[in-house]
């Protein structure tokens, strides 16, 4: 049964509530011919999201919306994957996982690349302070420029539930990435 059919689709605007400013310039993963590639190179040389220092610059209206953020330690930060080419996106249905042909082609949204029909991502970081209506977070994976579309703390019995499962390969590409994280 199409859900169409169930319910009026509608489209949403969504209004950034800031920007990301980081040292990341370049994907490490990217759309191509409806797959993913991953670029090692870049991976390894900006250990994206791993150990960087990042800056979430929040519209100054929304300012008052931080007050309180300083008590917790970490937050999750969604914002909107821009570079990705949302024509692209939107016709990719499966991609090889993290871009490794190794492992068997799933659908996007058993991934967390940022090539999907709405380019949304989150990202748990560590928050180190805040300055006005400027956060200073470590461990963001965005490319400078994009944009807040939310921001929330992290709560681990919401966030992290108990005996969460997942496929074999997943085991797989954490050590990889650990590995060329190092």
């Amino acid at each position: 049964m199409r859900l169409r059919g169930l319910i009026e689709m509608q489209s949403y605007s969504i209004k950034p509530v800031g920007v990301v400013r980081s040292v990341y310039r370049e994907a490490s993963l990217v759309l191509e011919d409806q797959d993913l590639r991953l670029n090692e190179e870049v991976l390894t040389r900006t250990k994206t999201g791993k150990e960087s220092v990042a800056e979430l610059v929040i519209e100054k209206e929304y300012e008052p919306c931080l007050d309180g953020i300083e008590g917790f330690s970490h937050i999750v930060v969604l914002y909107w994957a821009h570079k990705t080419d949302a024509q692209k996106a939107k016709m990719a249905k499966k991609v090889h996982p993290a871009g490794k042909k190794e492992y068997p082609p799933v659908g996007i949204f058993a991934t967390r690349s940022p090539a999907r029909p709405n380019p949304i991502c989150s990202t748990t970081v560590k928050l180190l302070g805040r300055k006005q209506n400027v956060l200073k977070v470590k461990g963001l994976d965005a490319l400078d420029g994009s944009p807040i579309i939310d921001i929330k703390f992290h709560h681990p019995s919401y966030d992290a539930p108990p005996n969460v499962e997942w496929p074999d390969w997943m085991n797989k590409l954490i050590t990889f990435f650990r590995q060329k994280l190092k």
